[in-house]
């Protein structure tokens, strides 16, 4: 209808995706806000994008090669024409309203993030995520996992968006410079989303906005080396040089505990590999980290609170070890917050 905000749905496709076609089709569905739909195919090989193709409110970007979930929502906000980006993974289903819900939210200026209830799609009434916290050491979850619904309806600002399906006003998007494409997939939403933090716009968790994930937890020695190397490098160029020295210690302790683990679990040559990756990138990372720094206008001691002192994953079994490491990690959490102060 006219005087809808207009939407442009950004949606990365590789690989065998079986709830493609769903996705697209549920977007296309959505009420309340002029529509297109955005696709890069990173090398789809579900051939569900070929009915799609003659569609008047789809655009289809076939790069050559796979750029990675980063770049490829690089690349569909470039050929977008929408005044709030929303993206949705390929294998999640929005309601009807949870577009439109969404761009409400950030009908608010010092919004600069909104980030959808994200429910299983096998248990609709279980939350996948409900907005990610960030640990003050750059681990990251999905918020609520394994959670009821019913448990997260207020509407709230959180520490960090679930790239599942989350929106972002264009002209913000275009101010942050997208995702860092570099990071290829994972904690891309979580860097993002510290950045507009630290730019003054916050994230908030919109409960009324539903999207159905067929999530899969999974573990690989390529999706480890990125999620460790990622992290790294968000606390390498997003963290201030005050929290850095604060922090010093315990960085160093946690990536003790990470080597050892990794040597027992038999991936030490993926962490080794992204040791090797930053140190052969530190020059452009310090361009990135100078341009972070420059253009906050936060300081970490106005955010501290944002980060979590405890893990809380609800993919991992609450045992003796997590335990343990939640009462040393409340403690540095606690030290944290005082100094950051």
């Amino acid at each position: 209808m006219s005087g809808d905000p207009s939407v442009s749905i950004l949606v990365v496709a590789w690989g065998d995706e079986p709830q493609l076609g769903a996705c697209l089709t549920a977007a296309l569905a959505s009420r309340g806000v002029a529509i297109e739909v955005v696709v890069v195919d990173n090398g789809d090989r579900s051939g569900q994008l070929q009915s799609f193709d003659d569609h008047s409110q789809v655009r289809i970007v076939r790069p050559g090669r796979n750029l990675g979930f980063a770049a490829g929502c690089n690349l569909a906000a470039e050929q977008a024409t929408g005044e709030i980006f929303v993206l949705v993974n390929p294998d999640a289903i929005v309601e009807p309203t949870a577009v439109a819900e969404l761009a409400a939210a950030l009908s608010d200026p010092n919004v600069g993030v909104a980030t959808a209830s994200v429910r299983l799609a096998e248990r609709p009434q279980t939350i996948n995520s409900a907005g990610n916290p960030v640990h003050y050491l750059g681990l990251a979850w999905a918020g609520g996992h394994g959670a009821d619904a019913a448990a997260h309806q207020l509407r709230r600002e959180v520490a960090s968006a679930s790239g599942a399906c989350c929106a972002v006003p264009a002209s913000w998007w275009r101010s942050l410079g997208g995702f860092n494409s570099d990071y290829f997939a994972y904690h891309e939403d979580v860097e993002m989303s510290l950045r507009s933090w630290q730019q003054g716009r916050s994230v908030i968790y919109v409960p009324t906005a539903i999207a159905y994930h067929h999530y899969e937890f999974s573990r690989n020695e390529l999706k480890r080396y990125l999620l460790e190397r990622n992290r790294l490098i968000t606390v390498l160029t997003t963290y201030s040089r005050r929290t850095l020295l604060i922090l010093a210690v315990p960085l160093l302790a946690l990536e003790l505990v990470v080597d050892v683990k990794a040597t027992v679990e038999g991936w030490l040559p993926a962490k080794a590999r992204g040791y090797a990756w930053i140190l052969g990138n530190w020059p452009r990372l310090r361009i990135r980290r100078h341009r972070i720094q420059s253009e906050r206008t936060r300081d970490d001691h106005e955010l501290a609170g944002l980060y979590a002192i405890r893990f809380t994953p609800g993919v991992v079994t609450a045992g003796p070890v997590l335990n343990l490491a939640n009462v040393v990690s409340a403690v540095g959490g606690l030290v944290f917050r005082k100094w950051a102060a």
